[in-house]
């Protein structure tokens, strides 16, 4: 290169400073060449440990962008610094640009970042039931910025993932059981021992549910027209909706066959009459001795 350059008639300095930049710029090129192989190697890498590790997909390919970024990002300042250019300044925009971007979307990275804890820890599934915030449906799918419930009416809702960290959230399959309850009353005069052991006997009959927690029947309270009964027991998840429906029928067919009423709501109303007020006399016609 320096028999070039003499040929050319170029000062001795400025070719020493040609020859030292291009070295330079060869070795940043040959750098940033390597650097975009090796981030991409390490991103790869850490997206298949995270699949190993059974993260999910999305979060995995999300997870392994933000690291290739990075790494890019911290390449290029690498790159720009072997290259002779100064890189304070680059990093203060690529910083103020961060700042600027990130309060405009501060809602979306809200949302974004809660996406990734939900991902991550898992508080729900698709496919369970949940109430999120008062709503309630079935989980139909989860990304890094919302997710998606199929209400009991066969609606979609659509709720923000900041919504859904923020709120309460009630998971109906979790625990793989539910409790169902059920009250009601008995007249006064039916026999308190015979109508539990009606609803019993049905628990027994029913394989839906479960002996362990075991189902029980309780007297409650002593109503205004009836004997108020409470009745709880445990069934798998997918079959509460079935069993507590099918129980209430039998328990009103039963009681039916066992002449055991089940009372409307009475109230009683009595009628006092007040005694009638005494009439005055009416006064006699005047008469002419009377005038």
């Amino acid at each position: 290169m320096n028999d070039f350059l003499d040929n050319l008639g170029i000062h001795a300095a400025v070719r020493a400073l040609i020859v030292t930049y291009s070295i330079r710029i060869g070795l940043a090129v040959l750098l940033l060449l390597i650097g975009f192989w090796i981030a991409a190697r390490v991103a790869n890498l850490g997206r298949r440990a995270l699949e190993r590790a059974r993260v999910d997909v999305t979060l995995a390919m999300f997870l392994r962008n933000v690291i290739y970024g990075i790494l890019i990002a911290l390449l290029l300042i690498q790159v720009l610094g072997m290259a002779g250019i100064p890189t304070a300044s680059f990093i203060a925009a690529i910083g103020a640009a961060g700042l600027a971007i990130g309060l405009a979307l501060n809602s979306s990275l809200s949302n974004l970042a809660w996406g990734v804890l939900l991902i991550l820890f898992r508080p729900f599934r698709v496919g369970d039931h949940v109430t999120i915030g008062g709503v309630e449906g079935d989980v139909q799918s989860i990304n890094l910025m919302h997710t998606y419930l199929i209400t009991p009416d066969n609606r979609q809702a659509v709720l923000p993932n900041a919504k859904v960290g923020g709120e309460a959230i009630i998971n109906f399959n979790v625990r793989g059981t539910r409790r169902f309850e059920i009250k009601v009353g008995i007249g006064y005069n039916d026999d308190i021992g015979k109508a539990m052991q009606v609803v019993r006997d049905l628990f027994a009959a029913d394989e839906r549910i479960l002996k362990d927690p075991a189902p029980g029947v309780w007297t409650e309270a002593l109503g205004d027209s009836s004997v108020n009964l409470v009745i709880r027991g445990w069934t798998a998840t997918g079959d509460l909706w079935e069993t507590q429906t099918t129980l209430i029928r039998s328990i009103k067919e039963r009681f039916d066959e066992a002449k055991i009423t089940i009372p409307y709501p009475q109230s009683e109303i009595r009628l006092v009459s007040a005694p009638a007020a005494e009439q005055p006399r009416p006064e006699p016609p005047a008469t002419p001795d009377n005038a």
